[in-house]
């Protein structure tokens, strides 16, 4: 996938491959799937702009730091080319709209929700 690609490539053209297995939000159904889902396991929503140098540097950092072997499930939106998903996400959950954001999802309801340097995805809390 593209969009991958431009998120995970590397400044000297290479790639560098993410350990998390994201999961693209590209449209607004699958927030209904999410809400569904949630209620077997948590999910977790990466909001990214794609501009944004802290951003960015948050998202590495996330990476890095988040343990793969987690039981929830990682979804990951460009919030500028799906500015309409990151609208309905504040809309849905109750949670007003930053970036980056990482929101938690459990049973239907945003549970946990972090922006900017507070992102740790070696410190999730337990769900």
């Amino acid at each position: 996938m593209s969009f991958l690609k431009n998120m995970f490539g590397t400044s000297d053209g290479g790639e560098k491959v993410s350990k998390i297995g994201w999961r693209p939000l590209t449209d607004l159904g699958q927030l209904n799937e999410i809400i569904d889902s949630s209620v077997e396991k948590p999910l977790l929503i990466f909001k990214h702009s794609t501009r944004c140098g802290v951003s960015r540097m948050v998202l590495s950092q996330f990476e890095n730091e988040f343990d793969a072997e987690q039981k929830i499930t990682p979804y990951f939106l460009d919030l500028l080319v799906h500015r309409d998903i990151s609208n309905a996400i504040a809309e849905r959950f109750g949670v007003m709209h930053q970036s980056p954001q990482l929101i938690v999802i459990k049973d239907g309801k945003a549970v946990y929700n972090t922006s900017h340097s507070d992102i740790d995805g070696g410190n999730l809390p337990s769900f």
